[in-house]
């Protein structure tokens, strides 16, 4: 058990290293705490001390399941097409040796303009998911009293927003209501609402605004202000929120630098017109964020569109050059492109604003033939004096021949809304005790703050302060994060640091002098 337990620290602490997923294997022992009672994390001669009724099992699958005594089990499936955390690929892009292994899951794309799920909750919390848009909604255990039932929903304003950003702001993300806007929860709710920011507090200042009874808009507070009334936890394609009231809410960006950028998604469509011989490409440029994508594909299934290669991210700079798209290297003598069409030019402020459609440009090619039935181009997506991306058309025009390119969607629709435990990453149980050994003051600051600092959460502390469980709020935060990849390892890893670092400090205050025992930092991956 030693060795397993030390090899498994070695890997885990060690972020240049991938972990090797192609077997299974179990370990018991990271996720453990001692008994709520006990007022201390550690020991003082030794490190958490593994319990035998919990067992962290991590397979190639990536399930990540986690049992205890009671032999409940609560399954985290780590969802395809999420929010990449830690890397630069755009939302829902995959890396494939050919286009034909892309996973496909459009087939649910609403064309309504708003798109809307509801259901009924009760004291045990759970979550509700608008399918394939990255918008969520965690509802906390307890937050909704006991015998008590709340019929609640979540919602995305498509096309238009109400709120029309002033100056060079920019709505950064979807407008997405929660309610009943009546109800208010004793324990803050999380809603998780995606972004288009590349994430730099020098380039950005971004901020929280609700919609009032009145329809107007007031700000809630900025990403990096201090406040007690909420939290936001910016990740670089999400913005989890802390809520106590249900509302309208959006993101805007006030860019502070000609470095701010915006992230778009650029994607090519293609469809045979009415005249035979001519075959229309569109090219979108719209904001990196799942919802977005869904907008354009439901407009592109009611015109025939095809997508015709994996999307890329572009980064647009907020520095007032315009944006150039154009097609080129043509096959010729099979096909041409109508005359002044092949370059196309956007003007910054276009691109820029978020309160119209998502921009595309529209380019006619013309086969010399009927017998040509395959197209390879190049399409060129470049801001002036910015970032260029080129994709790489090659395709069969004819509806019966064409390959599908697939894109890499959410694995959220079978399962929009979830009640209860299953909802929940993290076992009560394993939560409970978590909160109990963390809530507690302790003389050598191993509480909640640390716990807050390991899970990456080192700004406006005092939200959490006024809360009657600290730990409890941070843990509901961590779900929202972790709820497509259900990460209870890095959890895992978190509380074994804390208890490594417990170690240390309760060793140093009390030889103080007395020479650091090296063969056991080896040993616990230090």
């Amino acid at each position: 058990f030693d060795l397993m337990f030390q090899k498994r620290n070695s890997l885990l602490l060690n972020s240049s290293m991938q972990p090797d997923l192609t077997v299974s294997r179990t370990y018991s022992g990271p996720i453990c705490l001692q008994d709520p009672l006990d007022k201390e994390l550690m020991t003082e001669s030794s490190l958490f001390n593994p319990l035998s009724d919990i067992k962290v099992k991590v397979q190639s699958s990536f399930m990540v399941s986690l049992g205890v005594t009671e032999r409940a089990e609560y399954h985290g499936k780590a969802h395809s097409g999420t929010f990449p955390h830690g890397n630069n690929r755009a939302f829902g892009t995959i890396q494939a040796r050919n286009k034909a292994t892309y996973i496909q899951n459009l087939s649910s794309i609403s064309t309504t303009s708003e798109l809307k799920t509801t259901a009924i909750f009760g004291h045990l919390g759970g979550r509700l998911v608008v399918p394939n848009t990255g918008v969520s909604l965690l509802i906390p255990h307890g937050a909704i009293p006991e015998e008590t039932s709340w019929e609640i929903y979540l919602a995305i304003t498509q096309r238009e927003s109400s709120l029309q950003p002033e100056g060079t702001d920019v709505l950064l993300g979807p407008e997405v209501t929660c309610g009943p806007a009546d109800l208010s929860v004793s324990t803050p709710f999380a809603l998780t609402i995606p972004h288009c920011a590349e994430v730099n507090s020098e380039h950005w200042n971004i901020h929280l605004k609700k919609r009032t009874q009145q329809g107007k808009w007031e700000e809630v507070m900025s990403v990096e202000e201090e406040t007690t009334s909420c939290y936001c936890l910016l990740d670089p394609y999400a913005c989890h929120i802390l809520l106590n009231s249900f509302g309208t809410y959006a993101l805007i960006g006030e860019p502070i630098s000609d470095c701010a950028v915006r992230q778009l998604k650029v994607a090519v469509f293609g469809c045979l017109s009415c005249n035979s011989l001519d075959y229309n490409l569109r090219v979108y440029c719209m904001d990196n964020t799942p919802c977005a994508f869904q907008e354009v594909v439901s407009d592109e299934r009611l015109q025939g569109g095809q997508l015709l290669e994996e999307p890329k991210l572009l980064h647009f700079k907020g520095n007032t050059f315009s944006l150039q798209i154009s097609v080129l290297d043509i096959p010729p003598f099979l096909w041409r492109i109508k005359p002044f069409t092949a370059c196309q030019e956007v003007p910054f402020s276009r691109v820029w604003g978020s309160s119209q459609p998502p921009l595309h440009c529209a380019f006619s090619l013309e086969r010399y033939t009927p017998a040509t039935t395959q197209l390879s181009c190049k399409v060129c997506v470049r801001q002036v004096k910015g970032h260029e991306q080129i994709l790489q058309i090659q395709t069969s025009i004819l509806e019966n021949e064409k390959e599908t390119i697939t894109f890499f969607a959410h694995d959220d629709s079978n399962f929009p809304a979830q009640m209860g435990p299953k909802a929940f990453k993290i076992p009560y149980s394993i939560r409970q005790r978590i909160c109990a050994t963390f809530d507690t003051p302790n003389a050598k600051g191993k509480d909640w703050q640390m716990l807050a600092q390991k899970n990456s959460i080192n700004r406006n502390l005092s939200y959490f302060a006024t809360q009657s469980s600290p730990s409890a709020v941070i843990l509901d935060l961590w779900e929202a994060r972790h709820q497509h990849d259900g990460d209870l390892d890095s959890l895992a890893c978190a509380l074994e640091e804390i208890g490594r670092t417990h170690s240390k400090i309760s060793d140093i205050t009390e030889t103080e002098i007395e020479e650091p025992d090296f063969n056991y930092s080896r040993q616990n991956g230090l």
